[in-house]
């Protein structure tokens, strides 16, 4: 992976940026596609964080993803494989040394698709945990501007904290 990452405030550029790998992943995914969703903080209007835009692509069937992994590979993008998470696909592109794309492919139905749409929904919904996850980012990217496994390390407790919110909103919100 690549050892450099920068921490910016947000560019209304981001929902475009997502919007045009969307379209590539359509294309590659073809009928194995259901949708695409766009997580991260880039996802969050306002918020700072690493210009990477993750996308959450829902497919049919995780197995014709393992079988079209060169057709990925071939349009520039990495495979890690689950990478941690049983059940994902995760493929990165980067730009030099330089991350660009995060995506994170699920099967429909996975479990785990819920937690990465609900955090990203409660942040929209709720700006005072917005603002305090976007100081606390700040805060982790200045002690550690060249160590992207300590700052996500130290933002680890608090996403996990409030992701437990964002669920049970999430959940009682379509009840």
């Amino acid at each position: 992976m690549p050892s450099l990452y920068t921490f910016t405030d947000y560019s209304p550029d981001w929902p475009s940026e997502f919007a045009r790998e969307a379209g590539r992943l359509q294309i590659l995914l073809g009928d194995n596609l259901v949708t695409v969703h766009h997580v991260g903080s880039t996802s969050v209007p306002g918020l700072a964080a690493k210009p990477v835009i993750d996308l959450l692509p829902l497919v049919l069937s995780v197995t014709r993803v393992d079988a079209s992994t060169a057709l990925f590979q071939g349009a520039g993008y990495k495979a890690w494989g689950e990478y941690g998470l049983p059940g994902r696909r995760f493929f990165t592109k980067d730009c030099g040394e330089h991350r660009t794309h995060n995506i994170h492919i699920y099967q429909t139905g996975d479990p785990d698709v819920e937690r990465h749409i609900a955090f990203c929904a409660y942040l929209r919904a709720h700006k005072d945990h917005c603002r305090d996850y976007e100081n606390l980012k700040r805060e982790v990217y200045s002690q550690y501007p060249a160590d992207i496994a300590a700052y996500n390390a130290g933002k680890s407790t608090w996403i996990k904290r409030v992701e437990k919110l964002a669920l049970a909103w999430y959940r009682q919100r379509d009840a």
